[in-house]
């Protein structure tokens, strides 16, 4: 298994990490993992959601 690298981004990794458990775990869509952390007051676009989780899915 790959270790995913976190270098140059803008969220810590455990924010990234929650985004990515979330959208595989209950599969939701990607708005959906960006409405449930902009409710924790995190501004994140599902587009970014969507990077993260396809980096993710490349790294194992």
């Amino acid at each position: 298994m790959t270790r995913i690298s976190y270098k140059r981004h803008r969220f810590p990794p455990v924010v990234i990490q929650r985004a990515v458990w979330l959208y595989f775990r209950f599969t939701l869509s990607f708005r959906d993992v960006e409405e449930m952390l902009a409710h924790r007051g995190m501004d994140v676009s599902y587009e970014t959601v969507r990077a993260w989780t396809l980096n993710s899915a490349n790294a194992s």
